[in-house]
């Protein structure tokens, strides 16, 4: 069963997670369709890679239901989760590339992982290296490269694999404008050849929110406000507000000055 057969690509209730006695997701709940784009915002260190992570199967969560294209996480046992990694393509904020391997072979990871022919994978680590502006790159080791390129190689190996769902841990970081902009046409051309569902976590709201169909906000372990991405700079919830525009980009200060003006509305995002 895939995301496909019409459930949801991604569907997270009431999750909780914990480090050291350390609360950082309390009791998370979202969907995201197959094919949509969720854009996820809020404070640094808020514990949205660790969101990214729990959807990844890489960590199990302490409390609540987590279902990825068809299958229960929490059940899953580790052939299940590896079998299903390998339809899930994912950026990590650090990079997270082979030292020892040469930009190409980095890119071609997933694609050896999949059993796919070699003179196709050369074509196709050329191709996506060519689309993140790093073609003749190919024979080069992570140690020679800047932290823009690193970045951009691994956008290009969590594409590369054409996977059902792609989860981006702050995509265009350390990235100029120009490059960031051609990042996001990148991941938008690729959604649109294959029809992936992407969630992307990002400090960059502005970029995010022109990508993102849908934008979810993460706030003291909670999902604070979700909705389309077009509404977030004029949300009714203050903090949300004042955090997309900039305002008070760590929400601390709009939380001690109106705390209970910032409530957010009954009824709102479970």
């Amino acid at each position: 069963m895939t995301a496909r057969d019409g459930q949801a690509a991604v569907e997270l209730e009431g999750v909780g997670k914990a480090f050291g006695g350390r609360r950082v997701l309390a009791g998370v709940s979202l969907t995201v369709p197959p094919g949509g784009r969720l854009g996820i915002i809020g404070p640094a260190a808020g514990g949205k890679s660790v969101l990214l992570k729990l959807i990844a199967g890489l960590q199990r969560p302490d409390a609540g239901a987590i279902r990825v294209l068809g299958h229960d996480l929490v059940a899953a046992r580790e052939p299940e989760l590896a079998a299903l990694r390998k339809r899930i393509g994912m950026l990590f904020q650090n990079y997270a590339l082979f030292d020892f391997l040469s930009v190409a072979d980095n890119v071609a990871f997933p694609l050896l992982h999949a059993g796919v022919a070699a003179d196709e994978i050369d074509a196709r680590v050329a191709a996506r290296l060519r689309a993140v502006g790093l073609a003749g790159s190919e024979s080069k080791m992570p140690a020679e490269l800047s932290g823009g390129m690193k970045k951009r190689v691994g956008i290009a190996r969590a594409t590369v694999a054409r996977a059902e769902l792609v989860l981006y841990d702050e995509p265009t970081a350390g990235l100029d404008p120009v490059t960031t902009s051609k990042i996001y046409d990148l991941l938008r051309a690729d959604q649109a050849e294959t029809g992936s569902t992407a969630v992307v976590v990002s400090s960059d709201v502005a970029a995010v929110a022109a990508f993102a169909d849908t934008i979810a906000m993460l706030h003291d372990g909670r999902i604070r406000w979700v909705g389309a991405a077009a509404g977030l700079f004029d949300a009714d919830d203050l903090v949300v507000r004042s955090f997309a525009r900039g305002e008070e980009r760590d929400g601390a200060a709009v939380l001690s000055r109106s705390v209970e003006a910032a409530r957010p509305a009954p009824g709102a995002w479970p």
